[in-house]
């Protein structure tokens, strides 16, 4: 799968690291290299997940590197060659230890996912739409707080979702975006104007499309249009849809594509620990105090099931997904390749097959079930 669509019969030529080039035809591995056969398979871009919560068994809240590495690791046999590392709602102690674990974890992490920065979901939401993240740490935007963050965490944070409405929420999205950090909106109650002075501000992403936000709602006998409405009307504005086949049906996955289209849309797994585990009890967030769940169904259900408390989905159900939904193959790798190395500005390394990008390739067959994986030209999966 080239920019340009599919190869029937191609060779992608891997030097250091970096492609070297993508050809039509089969060449011979050159002095001193090393042929792989695709056997038939599909050779793809690595898939990029830029909302992840764990995997495997660990949380990135456990703060701990053994945690980080078992996360890439895990998703790594699924395809996904490079990802967002995703907090939830905590304490600032606690932010601050996995802010401080973060580099070390990304300096020995040879055998997993890449780590491309961080991404903090919280803790500025609104209440009413807090779902699962902690109530007892969501808080409005200080700009003292919120500045000391990032100034101990220099260039390591490259997304921030927030509710846009809440109070101080304009200023910090406006400074977020001084400091080059995507911004976007989640969990939040926002209407349609609130959500577009938000967008106006920076938040240019809408966070888990659909979960914790409005749609049209009535007020005083009166309909409102609501945050799902300005994003789908904004021009610019781009969404993340968690494509587990749980939490969006088939109809709202063609939907989203119908109007945003493959080039506005990224696919997330927005993943807790037990991806890649057996069905049964799990925990979300920090393994020493987060929220007890029960995994049933492929999906995270609170205990009393009467919501979803979150994905165990890998990036390779994904693509099985969006592909039974109708949305054509070469669409729904986009989805996972190019659109989000756009959105998080890696799109000139990432993303793609092309001479000149990163050596993160990923082999599949015709039921999307993952071969190989390379990063960086390192093969860190294989199963052929």
């Amino acid at each position: 799968m080239a920019p340009e669509g599919v190869l029937q019969r191609g060779t992608v030529l891997v030097r250091d690291g970096i492609i070297d080039a993508v050809v039509e035809g089969d060449l011979a591995a050159g002095e001193g290299g090393v042929g792989i056969d695709a056997g038939g398979r599909y050779v793809a871009p690595g898939l990029i997940d830029i909302h992840v919560h764990g995997g495997g068994g660990h949380d990135f809240m456990d703060g701990t590197v053994e945690a980080f590495l078992g996360v890439a690791a895990l998703h790594a046999q699924h395809g996904t060659t490079a990802m967002l590392p995703t907090t939830m709602t905590c304490p600032l102690e606690k932010l601050y230890q996995i802010l401080d674990i973060y580099p070390e974890a990304r300096r020995v992490n040879v055998d997993g996912a890449q780590f491309l920065g961080l991404h903090l979901e919280g803790p500025y939401l609104a209440m009413n739409q807090c779902g699962a993240q902690d109530r007892r740490s969501i808080r409005r935007p200080w700009p003292a707080e919120y500045r000391s963050i990032l100034d101990r965490a220099p260039d390591l944070i490259r997304r921030w979702s927030a509710a846009p409405e809440v109070e101080g929420a304009l200023e910090f999205g406006r400074y977020l975006r001084e400091r080059g950090i995507l911004v976007a909106f989640a969990h939040t109650d926002a209407l349609y104007e609130e959500t577009l002075e938000g967008f106006r501000n920076g938040y240019t992403l809408a966070t888990h499309f659909y979960s914790c936000m409005n749609g049209v709602v009535r007020k005083g006998g009166v309909r409102h249009a609501g945050a799902i409405e300005c994003a789908y009307l904004t021009e610019g504005m781009d969404v993340e849809i968690i494509a587990d086949g749980v939490h969006l049906p088939g109809p709202l996955l063609q939907l989203v594509h119908q109007i945003k289209g493959a080039e506005r849309m990224a696919l997330v797994t927005d993943a807790m620990r037990a991806a890649g585990m057996p069905e049964g009890e799990s925990v979300l967030g920090d393994i020493s105090d987060g929220l007890r769940v029960i995994v049933e169904d492929g999906v995270a259900k609170l205990p009393d099931r009467s919501a979803y408390a979150g994905s165990v989905a890998t990036a390779d159900r994904l693509l099985r997904v969006m592909v039974k939904a109708g949305i054509p193959l070469v669409e729904a790798v986009r989805m996972m390749t190019a659109t989000p190395a756009r959105m998080i500005g890696v799109g000139d390394r990432k993303g793609a097959l092309a001479a000149g990008m990163d050596a993160d390739v990923i082999l599949f067959d015709d039921q999307i079930e993952v071969g190989l994986t390379m990063v960086g030209g390192r093969v860190v999966y294989e199963k052929l």
